[in-house]
């Protein structure tokens, strides 16, 4: 994919960060654990405001905390608008929430996990342009570096993956906004994944490369290599 210049304040990003995150153990909503003293949420949206294609961001929180969460954002960017709307019960619905409440100026929408706390500016520039490129629906990818197999419940092994073809998708994924919208009125059931489901209406998905430091941090050793990674340890 060819360089892309970034367009200053074209894009929109929404942030579903109304879950709880069983995985991480006990102790609130996932996205308001905190990483060196700060909130994931507050890595996460610093992060994404720091992309100059980034105009606005939009965060879906815990119903409860909407005005906890309005006042810990309030202070991360003069240049961005930063919005924050109740979440739903599941992170499609917040998505779908978050969606509803952006402004309608914006045509390049991406949506990224907060959980994906340091993915860098430079991966949002990178969805963002491949967007403007032409691309409806745009993912990036890291490739796998683990034997794949496919297990059946009982734990018999069925098959092993070529992992050549296979990659691990992370976020922010990044839509033309239309597409994003015709994808969630079409759901049926709930998702964890924006491009499948526009995958699944006949959206082409279009990949760029993506980055070690966007890993999600969904279990008590990913919030300690995420530090490390503060720190600027490899």
């Amino acid at each position: 994919m060819t360089a892309q210049h970034s367009v200053r304040g074209d894009v929109a990003v929404l942030v579903p960060a109304a879950g709880q995150g069983v995985r991480l153990g006990p102790g609130g909503p996932k996205a308001l654990r905190s990483l060196r003293g700060e909130p994931l949420l507050v890595h996460a949206v610093r992060r994404m405001t720091a992309a100059p294609s980034v105009g606005c961001v939009v965060v879906a929180a815990p119903p409860e905390s909407v005005p906890a969460v309005r006042d810990l954002l309030s202070h991360l960017s003069e240049r961005v608008e930063v919005l924050v709307v109740p979440g739903g019960a599941s992170r499609q619905r917040s998505v779908a929430a978050a969606l509803a409440a952006t402004p309608d100026r914006y045509d390049t929408v991406l949506v990224h996990d907060a959980a994906r706390a340091l993915a860098p500016p430079e991966l949002v520039e990178r969805v963002a342009g491949a967007v403007r490129q032409g691309h409806a629906a745009v993912i990036p990818v890291l490739p796998v570096v683990d034997t794949i197999k496919h297990v059946q419940p009982s734990g018999e092994v069925m098959a092993t993956l070529d992992r050549s073809a296979l990659r691990a998708v992370q976020t922010p994924q990044g839509f033309r906004r239309s597409a994003l919208v015709e994808a969630h009125a079409a759901a049926v059931d709930d998702h964890t994944d924006d491009a499948g489901m526009a995958e699944k209406i006949g959206v082409p998905v279009w990949t760029v490369p993506g980055e070690e430091s966007a890993l999600k941090i969904t279990r008590p050793l990913d919030l300690a290599i995420a530090e490390l990674l503060l720190d600027g340890v490899s």
